[in-house]
């Protein structure tokens, strides 16, 4: 039987070895978020039913409902489940070698000269797809419990060159202490430093697999027109597809399609002419799901994101839509002011997005937050947002 063994442990070399030992024996690893609280830690056992758990004192308990996994599986990530029932999205060695390699390749990783840190949560495949592209290239790795942004400029400087954050936590590190910074999630910021490396992906897609809106070798893209057609250019629906894709989900659910394209949900373009040789980069929109139909216009929550950081009075912003009688949605500023005594105005945010968007990307309402709901990857949580409003 290949087990399936949940990792209910904290970030180090203890953490690592017990992946290491799984693999060894032809078992899979499930990470576990110990922050998470207990009713959805349990959840996610359930959802995901691996055969042990175990614990950082060695302890591995066998769970009566737990099912094993295919012998080529090597981890089971769950999604998050923040907003819809969570997944465990099953990836076998061969797409986490093959990704974490290509990776290296891209950051042209030298193993005689360059540490990986691993700073953010080994539950999320942004955190443990940097244990994996350490692993895989025999390059150095060094962990930390968590982000703390003096440790990391500690690590730094005691010679990590190589690390992966999110843009919510970039600003409050030294960028240049690195060589190469490899940042994911949304809402990505201009102006980055030079050694800042953009990346697209997901859990399904074995972590980033484009890097500065660019494929790593052996990896496509490809776009959904609404109509159905596949291209390589123009705007819809981001496709993926390459070895680096999930094999299926925990419950047996395959969600690539027949000629192997992952539909990733998510809404983009990509510049280029008719052929693939002739692409340009990739510009992800947002979900698919939070576009926001205003009086039939579509706004990408993102883009209005984007353009509204730049207000002088702004230190976070997310854009929602809100049922609107007129409108079908309206679109939703939700601030946290730089400062509570001067708090940006509904005019001036709606003036910034008519000048830099179009008029129906201007919201219609601000709601003043004292602090924007974060994800456990610390992504801002639109759907808290969402649930909030009448």
């Amino acid at each position: 039987m290949q087990r399936l063994i949940a990792l209910d442990m904290s970030a180090g070399e203890q953490y690592v070895s017990a992946v290491l030992r799984a693999w060894e024996g032809g078992d899979a690893v499930m990470p576990l978020d110990r922050r998470l609280p207990s009713g959805t830690m349990q959840r996610l056992i359930d959802v995901c039913r691996p055969t042990h758990v175990l614990s950082d004192d060695g302890v591995l308990m066998k769970q009566a409902s737990g099912i094993p996994v295919d012998e080529d599986d090597a981890l089971v990530m769950p999604t998050s489940g923040t907003s819809t029932r969570p997944k465990g999205v099953v990836l076998t060695m061969d797409a986490l070698e093959t990704s974490a390699r290509m990776a290296s390749a891209r950051l042209s990783v030298d193993r005689d000269t360059d540490t990986w840190l691993a700073c953010l949560p080994l539950a999320h495949i942004g955190g443990f797809s940097v244990i994996t592209k350490a692993l895989f290239n025999g390059v150095r790795l060094r962990l930390l419990d968590g982000f703390d942004a003096g440790l990391v400029e500690n690590e730094a400087r005691r010679g990590a060159t190589l690390v992966s954050l999110v843009p919510t936590v970039l600003g409050r590190v030294d960028a240049r202490l690195f060589r190469r910074i490899v940042l994911g999630g949304s809402m990505v910021p201009d102006g980055l430093p030079d050694n800042v490396v953009t990346t697209y992906g997901m859990t399904e897609t074995g972590s980033g697999c484009i890097y500065d809106g660019i494929p790593l070798d052996g990896v496509e893209m490809a776009i959904r027109s609404s109509n159905g057609n596949v291209s390589s250019c123009g705007g819809g629906e981001v496709m993926i597809r390459g070895s680096v894709l999930l094999r299926c989900y925990r419950d047996g659910n395959v969600p690539l399609l027949p000629d192997g394209w992952f539909p990733t949900g998510d809404n983009g373009w990509i510049e280029g002419g008719d052929e693939v040789d002739t692409q340009g980069p990739l510009h992800v929109l947002g979900r698919m799901s939070e576009i926001i139909n205003t009086g039939g216009e579509k706004v990408a929550p993102e883009q209005v994101e984007r353009v509204l950081a730049a207000h002088k009075s702004v230190q976070e912003v997310a854009v929602v839509g809100k049922p609107d009688p007129q409108w079908g949605e309206r679109v939703v500023a939700c601030v946290v002011p730089k400062d509570w005594s001067d708090p940006p105005t509904l005019e001036s945010l709606a003036e910034m997005a008519k000048s830099h968007l179009a008029p129906w990307a201007a919201p219609k309402e601000l709601v003043l937050l004292e602090s924007m709901p974060k994800t456990p990857l610390l992504k801002t949580a639109r759907h808290i947002l969402k649930r909030g409003m009448p």
